[in-house]
């Protein structure tokens, strides 16, 4: 194994809560390049089946989750290739919870940009998405990097999705 593969997954190693009681948990780790958001999308788009979540609520959960690495790999490593991200997708009771962990330039949420919605021009529109498709969007600050918790609520014993970002 490469020494750069090494230390990707020495710094991977360990993300996201210890001894916590979830009904499922995975983890995806990747590097930061566009071309891996097709394996991050169909990685959660299973991890969602596998939790009955279907059609139009699991294509905007892949949607939000797509937008936040989109951001990550943009923002927190200026587009450099090869750094690492880590995505936990865990469900704990009536709550979905995705974190991506970053080692990159850490998040500032108070920095954060929106533009109008009336604008009509291509970007700038994440932030509003991801606030519109999850219940809440946590920053934790790292002393490197960030991780980004993003919370979906349930409800129901099958397991339907409520509140914003829903399709119903």
């Amino acid at each position: 194994m490469r020494a750069e593969a090494l230390i990707f997954q020495s710094i991977l190693h360990g993300i996201g809560p210890k001894n916590t009681l979830c009904m499922s948990q995975t983890l995806f780790e990747f590097a930061s390049q566009t071309e891996n958001l097709a394996e991050v999308r169909a990685f959660v788009r299973r991890f969602l089946e596998a939790e009955g979540i279907g059609g139009c609520e699991r294509e905007l959960l892949v949607l939000g989750i797509n937008e936040a690495c989109s951001n990550i790999i943009r923002h927190a490593y200026g587009e450099q290739p090869r750094q690492p991200i880590a995505l936990s997708c865990e469900r704990e009771g009536g709550i979905l919870r995705f974190r991506l962990r970053d080692f990159g330039e850490a998040a500032d949420p108070t920095q954060f940009r929106r533009r109008s919605l009336e604008e009509v021009e291509p970007g700038g529109l994440g932030l509003h998405l991801m606030e519109r498709i999850f219940d809440e969007a946590v920053y934790h600050p790292k002393s490197a990097g960030t991780e980004l918790e993003l919370i979906k609520r349930m409800q129901g014993s099958a397991g339907e999705l409520q509140g914003k970002g829903t399709c119903g």
